[in-house]
């Protein structure tokens, strides 16, 4: 066999090694990653999001602040013994509501735009399936900074480079060297 081949074949073996045991621990990565993705993608046919409610209001002329549709979430919050720190605040013009999200769970307060009256309370699934998939859910329950996700998205997105081209390589490099051996 010449020098070619047989540095070929010692690549081919070595790759086939690691491919391996790098596959086994990365394949629970790739299947979180897959599965919240599909969930992700199908987030509002699925129901994993509260639907979106329109404004229950007779007048439609002026709306409430966003401070005072925080105010009505968080004592809606409060009233059932939740933080009240706010997160974000999503207005719909043309649905006449607002969504108030929080830090520290996932509920989300549908407030009427123009009356102030709360429309609907429920959890936004898609919130901590979105964490589970780009791994920010360790940073939400232990750190509160972003150092797991960083770590987790890198060493997935590593993992996935390295396998795919290891994978192409362990499926050319035997067709590269029975082309060598025939000639």
């Amino acid at each position: 066999m010449s020098h070619k081949i047989q540095s070929k074949v010692k690549a081919l073996r070595l790759y086939r090694v690691l491919h391996r045991w790098l596959g086994i621990p990365l394949i629970i990565f790739f299947f979180i990653i897959g599965i919240t993705s599909i969930l992700l993608a199908w987030k509002k046919k699925a129901e994993l999001l509260p639907p979106t409610t329109k404004s229950q209001s007779e007048q439609k002329e002026n709306w409430i602040s966003p401070t005072e549709m925080i105010a009505v979430a968080q004592t809606v919050m409060d009233s059932l013994g939740e933080s009240t720190e706010v997160d974000r605040i999503d207005i719909r013009p043309d649905k006449g509501i607002a969504k108030v999200t929080f830090k520290t769970h996932f509920t989300e307060v549908q407030v009427d735009g123009y009356s102030g009256a709360v429309l609907s309370v429920d959890t936004r699934h898609s919130d901590w399936i979105e964490k589970v998939h780009d791994g920010s859910i360790v940073d939400y329950y232990w750190t509160g900074e972003e150092g797991a996700k960083l770590t987790y998205s890198t060493l997935t997105s590593l993992g996935l480079i390295f396998m795919s081209l290891s994978g192409f390589y362990l499926w050319y490099f035997p067709k590269r060297i029975r082309k060598l051996k025939n000639s």
